[in-house]
């Protein structure tokens, strides 16, 4: 299995006590977990604003991820420009699943499969995972 989180997956996942954290370290045990430069960067962009006592959290994480640098072309015509690279980041990589919390951009696309890659929020991985004996 492998997964692709969004950046708000890896903004929540900072926070070492949180739900996100938890379901995140399963799939480090038992999938790989994709992320490119844009991701990566969102994140700790995002967190340096709102919650800079969590960058240690999410640095501690960076080891576990598989980077990736290409993107497929698939593009959405209803994802704003700064969601294309996610999108297309999970494609390109191949990915079986694209995690994101992000639904007001990517809502309309959860439970669809675009190019072999499924969108879900966490409930349907925590439950795909929980179905696998992961969790």
């Amino acid at each position: 299995m492998k997964v692709f989180a969004d950046a708000n997956v890896l903004f929540s996942a900072a926070d070492p006590a949180s739900a996100t954290r938890i379901l995140l370290n399963a799939l480090f045990l038992h999938a790989t977990v994709v992320i490119n430069e844009h991701i990566w960067e969102e994140a700790r962009r995002n967190l340096a604003m709102k919650r800079p006592c969590w960058i240690k959290g999410i640095e501690e994480l960076k080891p576990n991820f598989q980077f990736i640098s290409r993107l497929a072309i698939v593009g959405d015509s209803k994802l704003p420009d700064k969601d294309q690279p996610v999108l297309n980041g999970a494609v390109a990589a191949r990915c079986s699943y694209l995690w994101t919390g992000d639904k007001r951009h990517f809502g309309h696309l959860y439970g669809k499969t675009i190019d072999g890659t499924l969108i879900v929020p966490a409930t349907i991985l925590a439950d795909e995972l929980i179905r696998k004996g992961w969790l």
